[in-house]
């Protein structure tokens, strides 16, 4: 399980879907390469893009502060912020469940000069394992879920692969 997939869970199941069979469209966003820009250019002293992987997970965190115990995830924007928080929490899970303890989560939005604290309770526990379960139904079904239509579609890494 990644970030990404908790991430696409939220944001789109079609998306995930695809992501899911290796279909991965990010790579031709100016979006998602805005977004990788601000993530690479700010906090420049925190070293970034750290990696963790396990026998089921494997996560990459923006950065992370070990005196404070706070994993550090930059967004562009707080528009899919919901989204943000859940991809916070997992990360929080998968370092909770390497013995890491007292681990808490800050969503930084640099271009709104604005953070988001995020703390992971025994509901939202039961939730991800929840979602891990639904993920693998996603994985498994044979053809990718409905269309969503919603407004942020037409910024879409995947649009033409949904509409066209």
């Amino acid at each position: 399980m990644t970030g990404t997939q908790i991430a696409y869970y939220f944001l789109c199941q079609r998306k995930l879907w695809f992501f899911l069979r290796n279909i991965d469209m990010e790579h031709n966003s100016d979006t998602v390469a805005l977004g990788k820009f601000i993530s690479e250019s700010t906090y420049e002293r925190e070293k970034h893009e750290i990696h963790i992987t396990d026998d089921e997970d494997e996560i990459v965190l923006d950065f992370y502060d070990d005196k404070t115990k706070t994993i550090h995830e930059v967004k562009k924007s707080d528009k899919m912020e919901e989204t943000h928080k859940w991809q916070v929490k997992f990360y929080i899970s998968v370092l909770e469940k390497k013995g890491v303890e007292g681990v808490t989560g800050e969503i930084d939005y640099p271009k709104l000069r604005q953070k988001e604290k995020v703390e992971l309770t025994n509901e939202d526990r039961t939730k991800l394992q929840e979602i891990r379960k639904e993920i693998g139904n996603i994985k498994n079904m044979e053809i990718p879920p409905d269309t969503i239509n919603k407004p942020f579609c037409k910024q879409c890494a995947y649009y033409e692969l949904c509409y066209i």
